[in-house]
């Protein structure tokens, strides 16, 4: 197994609290000992608030317009079909250039975006097509920013603290989504969804923020790949030749092409089987419910281990099962607690194997790669779940990603045997 903490770099002196800063060695919340840590994930929690608000008033607005899980299928294809393409790239962009400069860039791109499907949708020129290619836009941004945001992580807290701070952002951007979902949920009736879109152009303000006032003298000095290379190829290697993060990465691409497409069939399954298309957003905070805890107790460990992946992958599996045949939206609304720790501790997981595996000057091309296993795998996992949904059986559109995590941990478990 690679040892990534053999080729730490050496902090620079100017850089006091970044390493001379005792962080306490146990706890759930130890990587927030640094301000910079605190800054980002406030800032990065008040933006990602903004982001589930955003993205349940699509789902709400695609299928109102069409009332077909599939049409909320192709729009989740469009806005992450980007990031298979582009991700990786990407990776490979943020480890060679300022992420900071990167970020403030993308944000402020995020918000024009979100603001533009606001003001089509207040003024009554909004049509499916035109959500199809702002969530195209939207994805494409999202691809360059999603390693520069996750690979900043790795210059707020020095090297001990990072399997920690991996977590925490899992937890702000799986928390995020109870109070995002929710608010989804009890705003888009007095609203309606233009709004919600305008209030997350607005959120952005706050990440913008959290990115400028960071205290450079206090961050952790970042490796830069150098110029030239074959850095895609490089990272394809390294991830053949260890085999934990081989694992990790099958686990990703398997489990999250079919077992996470629960917000594509959620709206139909509340309105057809519950009779409450307006559950969708409580059905989605309730499971961000869950994934806050599941990433915070994936936070405890000091050195996250395979076994702990492969356990949260098979409770995801059964909470898509459960869910999928529920006999009322009461039970429903139970079930998406263990639904949603599965999920988050899977993928708090699979970030904290990364960079435990990871060396300094890959970070983010393992960071993007991470991505296109989890979110590139939506544009073909999404739409088949919508397919299912509307032309063969609305429960086993989401029943059948249970099968396939408990298919994949069967074949784990003969692998490492």
């Amino acid at each position: 197994m690679t040892d990534a903490a053999a080729a730490t770099p050496t902090p620079d002196a100017s850089a006091p609290d970044a390493t001379s800063t005792p962080a306490p060695a146990t706890g759930i919340f130890r990587s927030l000992a640094f301000f910079n840590a605190r800054l980002y994930f406030s800032a990065l929690l008040l933006s990602t608030i903004g982001s589930w608000l955003q993205l349940t008033a699509t789902s709400y607005l695609v299928y109102r317009l069409t009332g077909k899980a599939s049409d909320l299928g192709y729009n989740v294809a469009f806005q992450f079909l980007p990031m298979l393409f582009l991700g990786t790239w990407a990776g490979s962009f943020a480890d060679r250039y300022d992420r900071r400069t990167i970020m403030l860039c993308t944000q402020v791109l995020l918000a024009v975006q979100a603001l533009v499907l606001g003001v089509l949708d207040l003024t009554g020129n909004v049509s499916l097509p035109i959500v199809w290619t702002l969530s195209l836009f939207l994805g494409v941004i999202g691809a360059i920013d999603n390693p520069a945001r996750r690979g900043l992580i790795t210059e707020l807290v020095p090297e001990s603290q990072l399997s920690n701070a991996m977590s925490m952002n899992t937890t702000v951007m799986t928390g995020s989504r109870v109070f995002g979902a929710a608010l989804a949920a009890v705003l888009v009736g007095p609203l309606g969804t233009g709004w919600l879109f305008v209030l997350n152009g607005v959120s952005y303000a706050a990440m913008i923020y959290g990115i400028v006032g960071l205290r450079k003298g206090e961050m952790v000095p970042a490796v830069k790949r150098p110029a030239g290379g074959s850095p895609v190829r490089d990272v394809f290697r390294y991830v053949r030749s260890n085999r934990r993060l081989s694992s990790m990465f099958f686990v990703y691409v398997v489990v999250s092409t079919f077992a996470f497409n629960y917000s594509v069939v959620f709206p139909k399954l509340a309105d057809v089987n519950w009779g409450s298309d307006d559950a969708f957003g409580w059905l989605m905070t309730l499971t961000g419910v869950g994934s806050v805890v599941g990433a915070l107790v994936t936070a405890r460990f000091p050195r996250v281990s395979l076994r702990w992946l492969v356990i949260n992958v098979a409770v995801l599996g059964a909470s898509n099962m459960a869910v999928a045949f529920a006999p009322s939206l009461w039970a429903a609304y139970a079930l998406c607690l263990p639904l949603g720790f599965g999920g988050a501790a899977m993928i708090a997981s699979g970030n904290a194997i990364s960079q435990q595996e990871s060396p300094p000057d890959m970070r983010g091309r393992l960071l993007a790669l991470t991505a296109v296993a989890f979110l590139g795998s939506t544009p073909i996992g999404g739409p088949i779940t919508g397919l299912i949904a509307d032309y063969v059986s609305l429960e086993w559109s989401m029943a059948y990603g249970g099968v396939t995590c408990f298919a994949c941990v069967a074949l784990l478990a003969w692998w490492w045997r």
